[in-house]
């Protein structure tokens, strides 16, 4: 038996994948040959789970023509699938699908692609008149239209020892085993500044938090964020607030350090849902995505959002150009949450 599984494009949506990832492979069992097909990019998110045998890359803009569409089909249908798993609700994905000549091809039936799927999931995004569905659970209903058994919907990452070492030297070098509570500021997000909180708000925040508790600040980054996280940790003016500027920015690395850390303040993005899989306490901010459809189930989560009549939006940029439902969430109120985690959560012994 083998299984194609196209994955979704960014990073925190591939850890909401993964309870669907982990019934898969056990609806299909340890002999079934599970196939990955990810965007280079997101490879690093699922290093050190066992759930997929092989992966392909797919990047319809790369300069590798294999990475291609077409190079990506061609590798597909040599594979002679039994079945193709198309997470994403993409029309790219299920012509890829199509392309690939798989025998059965599961998807949402949705945004007119529907002729090219065999196998079509109902695009039902609404538990109930009103709420969203949880994106956990929009992959989960295509497991389960496959026959998979209900899954627990708990998300799952794991690290490589070579991510490891380079954590631990990270937190030798700052000093962060003698530090106290090890607190992460994420700041950033690859959807767009309109999930942005201020950068005097997180700079206030991280003040707060050294000021009035035993613990250091880390604020982490991407590659294209270094400079506004090393101006954060400048201007917070303070010993135990540090930023990951000049750190090895590999997603590895960072799912090493997130899996250390006590508490993570995050915007809505990937690195709050790698902090669930790894149990790690989280306070989240919400701006104009609903926080319904990125509801992880994480137990130890605290979403916070500003009561503004415009959101949410669900657009990258404000289109009215205030920013309110950012700014209106105020320093005040996202320290509170973190002060009463601070409080409750339990010191952590790293191994």
């Amino acid at each position: 038996m083998k299984v194609g599984i196209v994955l979704p494009n960014w990073i925190g949506d591939v850890v909401m994948a993964t309870p669907t990832l982990r019934s898969l492979r056990r609806h299909f069992g340890p002999n079934a040959h599970l196939i990955g097909v990810m965007r280079p990019y997101v490879q690093r998110v699922l290093e050190g789970t066992d759930w997929l045998d092989q992966v392909i890359l797919y990047d319809r803009r790369a300069t590798n023509r294999s990475h291609r569409l077409w190079g990506v089909a061609r590798q597909l249908r040599a594979e002679r699938l039994d079945h193709l798993v198309l997470l994403p609700n993409s029309v790219s994905s299920a012509w890829l699908g199509w392309l690939s000549g798989a025998r059965q091809r599961w998807g949402h039936a949705s945004f007119g692609r529907t002729w090219m799927l065999n196998q079509r999931v109902p695009m039902d995004r609404h538990q109930e008149p009103g709420r969203l569905r949880s994106t956990v659970d929009h992959y989960l209903m295509v497991a389960a239209a496959l026959g998979c058994p209900p899954e627990p919907k708990r998300l799952e990452l794991a690290t490589s020892a070579a991510d490891e070492r380079v954590a631990q030297e990270i937190w030798d070098r700052l000093g962060l085993q003698q530090a106290g509570r090890i607190v992460l500021l994420n700041t950033g997000g690859a959807f767009g500044p309109a999930k942005d909180w201020p950068h005097e708000y997180w700079i206030g925040l991280a003040q707060r938090i050294v000021d009035h508790h035993v613990a250091a600040v880390l604020v982490l980054c991407g590659p294209k964020e270094r400079e506004a996280v090393r101006a954060i940790a400048i201007g917070a003016r303070r010993r135990n607030v540090f930023s990951m500027a000049d750190e090895d920015l590999s997603l590895g690395v960072a799912k090493a350090c997130i899996r250390r850390a006590d508490l993570m303040v995050t915007t809505d993005s990937g690195p709050r849902h790698i902090a669930a899989a790894f149990s790690i306490a989280t306070v989240s901010l919400f701006g104009p995505i609903d926080p319904a459809i990125g509801y992880n189930y994480h137990a130890d989560d605290v979403m916070l959002y500003a009561n503004v009549p415009c959101r949410p939006c669900g657009k990258p940029v404000c289109p009215l150009g205030h920013h309110a439902c950012m700014k209106e969430l105020t320093v005040d109120q996202v320290y509170r949450s973190v002060k009463e985690k601070l409080t409750a959560v339990r010191w952590r012994a790293v191994s």
